[in-house]
């Protein structure tokens, strides 16, 4: 089973390769930075599309494991919510290595801890175990995650390109989520969950010869889209003093919060209905099907239009869209409307609010200033993973939940409008983005 899931993988990276080279050539054409570019956006693209695959179906996880261990749902949904902490904590350190040391090390880092985390889930028997390995699959996410890879995208990248490059990046996460969830959920199935998590553990490992494809010559070194030098304390100091900095920390809080609900609860939500496993797992690889569009039709606009309008519309649209599913009777046509349109909008947050932060800030440390970013991010998925779990343990029901989700959509929605979409001055003063 090892084997024909290496040549499940292998033809998935062909796919992927195959699929993003032909876009980058399109996008890039006549710039002389086209073959270093697509070989960037690949690679990273891949290792998206493993970490953020894998990461997605541990919801479907959720019931065989508490069961084993013997608790309730709480402490799998803490044992989530801490690993999307420290992949929150670990983002910006990761991201200032990266930065200062290069991006391949701290990425190989990343896949080798990841990796070691889902052996140790396939052997956790009891709580304690759980929540260690909750904490190695959250580091390893630091380290071969969003703001690691994504950093390096955007250095290789002229100003003018970087949505549409960032966006084809992220795609990886959707085409990872897209062809995991089917997978696993059959290999649960046919297998059990022990040996599932034993096969990704052991596929995860592809993370490491893949980052060597995001190193560049001369990668620590300012690249022609770099702006004027500029130490790590200088950096912060400009971001801590930006409002527009912390508005975006905001509205990622929400955007963690809306996605740790639905990719590990709505798998038990689901079931806690009468709904038939194949429900759930159809729902998210609906949500990654749709996840690709989004990502790149929203990537692109961003290129188009000011991106802090783009990511108010992404998140008012997910406010009416859990409205919308509290409204209408539960069915399984309305859960697969669901997912489509929440997978319309899923991780298209993502090339918006990374572009942000280098288009404001400069490409120079994008890396740990999105890590500070994407913590926020991550302290919201915390407290909707673990939240929901604690109030369904509480009430018996996940219905506050889902009102917490439209409320915290409408708030996102407003809090981008007051940024100001435009370079710091110490850029604007050169003519540099």
């Amino acid at each position: 089973m090892i084997i024909i899931y290496l040549h499940y993988n292998l033809i998935f990276v062909f796919f992927l390769s195959r699929r993003i080279k032909s876009l980058a050539d399109a996008l890039f054409k006549g710039d002389n930075m086209t073959k270093r570019v697509w070989i960037v956006i690949i690679c990273a693209g891949a290792i998206l599309s493993v970490v953020m695959g894998f990461r997605q179906t541990f919801g479907l996880f959720l019931p065989d494991i508490t069961k084993h261990i013997g608790s309730g749902r709480e402490t799998f949904s803490f044992a989530m919510a801490l690993m999307n902490l420290l992949w929150g904590i670990g983002s910006p350190f990761a991201g200032a290595f990266a930065d200062r040391y290069g991006v391949g090390r701290v990425a190989v880092g990343g896949g080798l801890l990841y990796a070691l985390g889902l052996w140790m889930m396939s052997t956790a028997d009891g709580s304690a175990m759980l929540m260690l390995a909750g904490v190695m699959v959250g580091f390893g996410l630091s380290g071969a995650g969003f703001s690691v890879v994504l950093g390096a995208v955007g250095r290789v990248v002229s100003p003018a390109h970087r949505s549409k490059a960032l966006a084809l990046a992220s795609m990886g996460g959707s085409v990872g989520q897209f062809l995991a969830v089917p997978y696993v959920q059959g290999l649960i199935g046919s297998m059990d969950w022990i040996t599932s998590l034993l096969i990704l553990a052991g596929m995860s490992l592809i993370i490491v010869p893949l980052a060597r494809g995001l190193v560049v010559k001369d990668e620590t070194k300012a690249s022609k889209f770099q702006s004027p030098k500029q130490t790590l304390k200088e950096s912060l100091r400009e971001a801590a003093n930006h409002k527009g900095f912390w508005l975006l920390n905001a509205g990622f809080f929400v955007c963690g919060f809306n996605l740790a609900f639905i990719g590990i609860h709505m798998p038990a939500y689901l079931g806690d209905q009468g709904f038939q496993p194949w429900l759930a797992a159809s729902g998210l690889m609906l949500i990654g099907a749709m996840n690709m569009v989004g990502t790149y039709v929203f990537g692109t606009m961003g290129g188009k239009f000011l991106k802090k309008h783009v990511l108010s519309t992404i998140y008012f649209g997910r406010a009416l869209v859990f409205l919308f599913f509290l409204m209408f009777p539960l069915s399984e046509f309305s859960v697969l409307a669901f997912s489509v349109a929440m997978g319309f909008l899923w991780l298209a947050t993502v090339p918006l609010t990374s572009g942000l932060v280098a288009h404001i800030f400069g490409p120079a440390y994008m890396s740990m200033l999105y890590g500070i970013v994407f913590f926020s991010h991550q302290l919201g998925s915390f407290s909707g993973s673990w939240l929901a779990g604690y109030l369904f343990d509480s009430t018996g029901s996940y219905e506050l939940m889902w009102w917490i989700n439209v409320g915290l959509g409408i708030a996102a929605a407003l809090i981008h409008l007051p940024i100001v979409e435009r370079p710091v001055a110490r850029l604007a003063a050169t003519g540099s983005d």
